[in-house]
């Protein structure tokens, strides 16, 4: 085929703003906004969200700005609000295994409930425990108690009593203890002296009196002892009997004040039980004489056992709870245990145990990051751990590894049924789908966002309820027809494409507040498609200082390009260079020498490590597709060297391969190319000229050095035709190629391009196996040829000269 020159339709699509069907977007409002482009995506995330089956968590892929966290959270909030309320979570204190707490599900809104009961219950017991055994009943009958205690601890002293006046002994009591001394005839107690005075007969019989005596009291106290014991345990139980009433009544209070059936009944049943069985063990805390600072602080400590921990409270929620963790810390997503010193010692117990965002995602869906949750390998381990067993235990890292004691918790482990969303790249994914193969296994449901997608009147007008939502969002004026229409045509312009838009909707949010701002800055009124143009322009201006200096490098003379003339071996190629926040292109100027030898092609990048794989796969493959144009002359003598001149930050990419083979043929057959064509494609073996990216970005870029250089109307452009599509070229170089001042070429094929460029038909080979000589490849033909000669005679080299016969000049001639 021949060289297609794009008339000025070809370069950019125009959208009519007319075909939109609205004024401006304030029409739009109240229709809904819609997955625009992510059809397969919308049934991925509606499939996953609605599986109620375990392992169905979500793995959400897509660039940065495509709408997949906000589009996964409206998902999951629509699916939610239609789920029924979760339960909430309690912990309670282990009367059995303090350092066990308990766990307890209660139905969303109970566990405040039981708080609040518990805690009212436990106030009432303070005031009416004591009320109760201060009362008549309790006074007469532990009196009763008392008294017959005391008339047979009377007796038993009595008779004790008269066991020492027997033996001349005075029986008294003194601090709890038995007292005794010896007395006189006349009564009076005897001193020490007076004891040894006494005659040995007498006093080895006051020490056999003694000894009975002793004796005495012991039997005395194992008589008496039990009776006491008898008499607590009487009192004990006559407490008890006196208090359980009043337990039995807060208890039926509580479990009456539940207003919903509990499903762990049986747990706090038992739970209720052991409190009422702890106060019942500990009644004197609650009576005492006097206001005992001791009493009152271990008091005070028994009932902090009696409270309830509420770590994940549901009663607000209207559905399921949807959580976005953000942060996702090790102690925010797995909850924690917290920990106060206390002479040197971490303390804990059951009311500092805190939940995480997975305790609080029960029964509903949470939504992370990969990328943040990679970030600390402990808490993927645990993530991991977790997915395998849908069990959770509450645990506080590096604990142990404290430098001083520590008071540790093990609280009970619970099931969570939650749905995971994870966020990340599609390289995220594959990489962690061969390293983790059980990944998969968890997360079945994969959510796949496209980059672009095909446009039509339907996605053009969803995407314009996308700015009429914006505007209503941020508060913005609203935009004309004609201004979304530019818009639109940003779309198909980030797309590279002309029957494609833009997915990456951040973008075009971003651009809708720059361009209302420079609306507002002009008063208020509808955004117009001036203003968008204007906010692309001041973008564009607060980015691409790197691309102005190169530019300004070209025009000082520092970057050799030449613009007008032919040139040998040497011709202008295009670069794409991509900041990620600025895109722009460049010419590179491309020389290639050749001449006789053996060694092939030389990429003179490659050889300094200055190119990259796909660049030399590049070069590798016109390299093939050279031999293989002049196989009936094989093998080749050939070298060749190929460079980009002044690159020093290396080459990547094949889009220049078309560019390289255009120079090595020039440098080859000796034909000069025209410098004001800049050429890019990238070549395969057969000769076919294959699409290449960012070629708008390079037309533009050497548009914008010829410009400024001075447009001769001989200047332009040779692309690849299967380019054709994705051209969309800002509205000056449509203009500029309007008025032929600028040309767009298109190629299917290789030997269509050197035709352009050097003005000479290429040649086919004829049936006797050569090139035209007029040719292109002729001349090209006729320099290998003359290169193998040169070989061949290096290899061999004829002795041409005669022989040198020297001449005698003694002798006279």
């Amino acid at each position: 085929m021949p060289i297609t020159v794009l008339s000025p339709a070809d370069l950019r699509l125009t959208i009519d703003p007319d075909a939109l069907g609205f004024v401006d977007t304030s029409e739009l409002i109240e229709e809904p906004l819609p997955w625009i482009g992510q059809t397969r995506a919308e049934a991925a995330a509606r499939f996953g969200l609605g599986m109620d089956q375990p392992n169905y968590n979500l793995f959400v892929l897509g660039e940065v700005g495509s709408g997949r966290s906000s589009l996964l959270k409206q998902a999951m909030h629509e699916v939610a609000a239609s789920r029924r309320i979760p339960p909430d979570l309690c912990y309670l204190h282990n009367f059995d295994a303090a350092e066990r707490p308990l766990a307890l599900r209660l139905p969303a809104g109970e566990g405040r409930l039981l708080r609040q009961l518990l805690a009212q219950a436990v106030k009432t017991l303070q005031a009416d425990i004591p009320q109760c055994l201060a009362g008549q009943v309790y006074k007469v009958e532990s009196a009763r108690i008392e008294k017959a205690w005391k008339v047979e601890e009377t007796q038993a002293y009595a008779a004790l009593s008269a066991f020492a006046e027997a033996r001349g002994f005075s029986l008294y009591r003194e601090d709890g203890r038995m007292m005794f001394t010896l007395t006189g005839k006349k009564g009076q107690a005897l001193t020490e002296d007076e004891v040894l005075a006494l005659p040995k007969a007498r006093r080895l019989a006051i020490e056999q009196a003694d000894q009975e005596l002793r004796a005495e009291i012991t039997r005395y106290f194992e008589q008496t002892q039990p009776l006491e014991r008898a008499m607590n345990e009487a009192l004990a139980v006559l407490r008890r009997r006196v208090v359980k009433p009043l337990l039995e009544r807060e208890w039926q209070a509580i479990r009456g004040g539940l207003n919903k059936q509990i499903k762990d009944a049986s747990k706090l049943n038992a739970y209720l039980d052991a409190i009422a069985q702890d106060v019942l063990d500990n009644l004197e805390l609650f009576h005492g004489v006097g206001e005992d600072e001791t009493r009152q602080e271990a008091l005070q400590n028994r009932l902090k056992r009696y409270r309830v921990n509420l770590v994940v409270d549901n009663g607000g929620l209207a559905g399921a709870p949807v959580i976005v963790e953000d942060n996702p810390l090790f102690r925010a997503l797995f909850g924690s245990i917290e920990y106060q010193s206390e002479n040197d010692v971490l303390l804990t117990d059951f009311s500092c145990i805190r939940a995480g965002s997975l305790l609080q995602a029960h029964g509903g869906f949470l939504m992370l990051y990969l990328r943040d949750v990679l970030a600390d390998p402990l808490m993927w381990e645990k993530l991991r751990r977790f997915l395998r067993s849908g069990r959770l235990q509450i645990e506080e890292p590096g604990v142990s590894l404290t430098p001083i004691a520590t008071v540790s918790l093990v609280p009970e482990a619970v099931d969570i049924e939650v749905k995971i969303v994870l966020i990340g790249s599609r390289d995220q994914y594959y990489e962690l789908q061969e390293a983790a193969p059980e990944f998969t296994r968890h997360f079945r449901a994969k959510v796949d966002f496209a980059d672009s997608f095909s446009a039509s009147a339907d996605t053009r007008r969803a995407s314009s309820v996308f700015v009429a939502h914006a505007c209503r969002q941020y508060g913005l004026p609203h935009f004309s027809a004609a201004a979304v229409a530019r818009l639109l045509e940003e779309s198909h312009r980030e797309a590279d494409d002309q029957s494609r838009e833009s997915a990456i909707f951040a973008r075009t949010e971003a651009l809708v507040m720059e361009s209302a701002a420079v609306c507002r800055a002009r008063g208020p009124c509808l955004v117009t498609a001036s203003d968008v143009e204007a906010a692309l322009q001041a973008h564009i201006g607060r980015h691409d200082y790197p691309e102005q200096r190169l530019r300004e490098s070209i025009f000082e003379g520092d970057v050799l390009i030449d613009l007008h003339g032919d040139r040998v071996g040497q011709l202008n190629g295009l670069t794409h260079i991509d900041l990620g926040d600025h895109r722009f292109g460049l010419p590179v100027r491309l020389s290639a020498r050749t001449y006789a030898g053996e060694e092939g092609l030389l990429n003179i990048e490659r050889e300094v490590e200055l190119s990259g794989p796909i660049h030399d796969k590049g070069v590798f493959i016109l390299q093939g597709y050279l031999a293989g144009l002049f196989a009936h002359l094989a093998p080749l003598s050939l070298n060749a060297s190929i460079v980009f001149e002044q690159q020093y930050h290396g080459v990547e990419g094949d889009s220049a391969s078309c560019a390289e083979l255009y120079a090595l043929l020039s440098s080859l057959s000796g034909l000069p190319i025209r410098q004001g064509i800049a050429i890019t494609g990238a070549v395969n073996l057969h000769g076919e000229v294959l699409p290449v990216g960012g070629v708008n970005e390079k037309i533009e870029g050497y548009f914008r050095v010829c410009e400024a250089a001075g447009l001769d109307g001989r200047q332009g452009v040779l692309i690849p035709a299967r380019n054709r599509r994705h051209l969309m070229l800002e509205p000056r170089v449509v203009d500029a190629v309007a008025r032929g001042r600028f040309h767009i070429h298109t190629a299917d094929t290789v030997s269509e391009g050197i035709a352009l460029l050097t003005g000479v038909p290429v040649g086919e080979l004829t049936a006797g196996g050569h090139y035209p000589h007029t040719s292109v490849l002729g001349h090209a033909q006729e320099a290998l040829l003359a290169f193998r000669r040169a070989c061949q005679m290096q290899e061999h080299p004829r002795n041409t000269r005669r022989p040198f016969r020297g001449v005698d000049r003694s002798r006279p001639r």
